[in-house]
């Protein structure tokens, strides 16, 4: 770190993918002995021991899941009862589930014991925080109020404290402060759909599989929960999203048994429900003059693949790396040059990933014949051809 510098990375947003970056900083050889700030204004704390999971869950892929054991931080997230899943099934309204217009993913033809795993957010983004902290990482809780950005330094303004960094990181979400304050400019929009969140108890046992059914709203899916139960993540219209949180516990499991088509037998509401909404965005560049954008400040997807999250810790991936080689060749780590290998690297694959995102929920939930047709035909054909279906699955698993 150069004297005049209080950090050298400052790192804006202490979610998952921010604390994760942190964590990654902070006990990866090549960057270890970096000088580094997470600001998060909001507390994070781990949820107490026998306390149900949280409505948000997240499936983790492979290398998620290798990004949070390398850091140290995946016994802590387990402990809050991760579910590994060995299949996936992926079928339209159209349909029934076993059709071979349905697309199915085994672990074991693809050579691997499982596909992803099934994690709470919030024990999650906890674990990663407490490993940062643990290793050296200072976290400051005032919000920032002032970016100044120039070719030698950054400034920010984080409550009473004026920090100067080499490289300020933005992690803070979708609705990014720090990416309006650094003059990021991008494209997105608002979904006409919101996502419906609860846990339900089955009577058919979920036997590790994921499920997802395409309705004509949005998709539905099931994610199998460490303790026999599974989230709900269902897609559909505000109008419908409301009249779903405004029925009786029986109504709503009565709806969401019918809607996936009984595949796990009757229903039952066992948590709370929540609605939130859902949009797409991506930034039209990842990186300016020390700063750069990733997770959701950079990039928001539709959450029908659950890739948001994975999405999020491949940049860190990336981003780390970049860092740990300025590092090692005593490069500036907030220098142009490095940092827009990183912003085309992970622009040029996320665009990729959030376009057939974009694309597939928009197909899934026009209402028109020749649109489901083509929909139930898409995965029917992506099914049959082996190829296809074995890129997709290495893609997923982010291998």
């Amino acid at each position: 770190m150069k004297r005049d510098l209080d950090f050298d990375v400052v790192i804006v947003g202490g979610g998952p993918v921010g604390a994760a970056l942190a964590a990654a900083l902070a006990t990866t050889e090549a960057t270890r002995g970096l000088a580094i700030a997470l600001i998060e204004p909001q507390p994070i704390s781990m949820p107490e021991p026998g306390a149900p999971l949280g409505l948000r869950v997240s499936a983790l892929s492979h290398a998620s899941r290798a990004l949070v054991a390398r850091v140290g931080a995946w016994a802590r997230v387990s402990a809050r009862g991760a579910c590994a899943y060995e299949r996936m099934m992926v079928w339209d309204a159209s349909t029934e589930s076993d059709s071979v217009d349905a697309l199915t993913f085994d672990a074991g033809s693809l050579g691997v014991a499982d596909l992803g795993c099934i994690v709470e957010n919030a024990a999650l983004n906890c674990a990663l925080l407490e490993v940062a902290v643990a290793a050296g990482v200072l976290l400051l809780t005032s919000a920032v109020t002032e970016l100044n950005l120039s070719n030698e330094v950054a400034h920010v303004r984080c409550g009473e404290r004026r920090l100067k960094a080499s490289l300020v990181i933005a992690a803070d979400g979708v609705d990014s402060p720090i990416r309006a304050l650094a003059g990021f400019a991008g494209q997105g929009a608002a979904y006409a759909q919101e996502a419906v969140v609860a846990h339900l108890v089955t009577t058919k046992p979920h036997g590790a599989v994921a499920r997802q059914r395409f309705l004509h709203t949005g998709p539905l899916a099931l994610l199998p929960l460490a303790d026999g139960r599974v989230s709900l993540v269902w897609s559909t219209t505000p109008s419908e999203a409301r009249r779903l949180l405004a029925m009786t516990p029986a109504e709503f499991g009565g709806a969401v048994s019918e809607a996936s088509d009984t595949a796990l037998g009757a229903l039952t509401l066992a948590s709370e429900r929540a609605r939130f909404a859902l949009r797409h965005f991506q930034a039209d560049r990842y990186m300016t003059t020390r700063c750069v954008l990733v997770g959701d400040a950079a990039h928001s997807v539709h959450p029908l693949a659950g890739q948001g999250v994975n999405l999020g810790l491949l940049d860190v991936e990336a981003l780390c790396r970049h860092i740990g080689t300025a590092c090692a060749s005593g490069e500036d780590i907030g220098d142009a040059r490095g940092l827009g290998r990183y912003g085309r690297e992970r622009r040029a694959a996320n665009v990729l990933m959030g376009t057939a995102l974009d694309l597939i929920a928009r197909l899934s939930a026009t209402d028109g014949l020749w649109s489901r047709r083509l929909g139930r035909f898409a995965l029917g054909f992506v099914n049959r051809v082996s190829p296809i279906k074995h890129a997709l699955a290495q893609r997923a698993l982010g291998l």
